[in-house]
């Protein structure tokens, strides 16, 4: 087999494809989230603690003086404890969404009863007469 034809039969693979597939939705799906977290929720976290900017929130280690974390940083190292509260969010919300998301396809995916076994003719004569001998 050439090694153009065994990488085609590799690339081909259901597994390949449905991985492939997961992992383009998931980063959109990830996008999604960002923009959710950035643009909805973070400014709703940011008015309930007084107008607090949490992409800016830093404490600098080199004693800079700048109000922006990217200038600090530029200057020298920063403790951006903001990125990682929004970081950290974003964690949870896409965590529990994933958890919705697989909680839901259990709930299809739920087998239904096993049908009941239907016992051969054969079997049931010879259990009938193995009772019947018991007695």
């Amino acid at each position: 087999m050439s090694f153009a034809s065994e990488f085609k039969e590799f690339a081909l693979k259901g597994n390949v494809v449905d991985l492939a597939v997961g992992v383009i939705i998931g980063g959109a799906f990830g996008k999604i989230v960002d923009s959710v977290i950035g643009d909805l929720i973070m400014p709703l976290v940011g008015k309930i603690f007084g107008g607090m900017d949490f992409s800016n929130s830093f404490i600098p280690l080199n004693g800079q003086t700048v109000t922006s974390l990217v200038e600090a940083k530029k200057l020298g190292g920063v403790f951006a404890y903001g990125n990682f509260i929004t970081i950290a969010i974003n964690f949870i919300i896409l965590a529990f969404i994933i958890f919705l998301m697989i909680k839901q396809m259990n709930r299809l995916k739920r087998a239904e009863p096993p049908a009941p076994v239907v016992v051969p003719e054969d079997v049931t004569l010879l259990r009938e007469i193995r009772d019947s001998l018991k007695k």
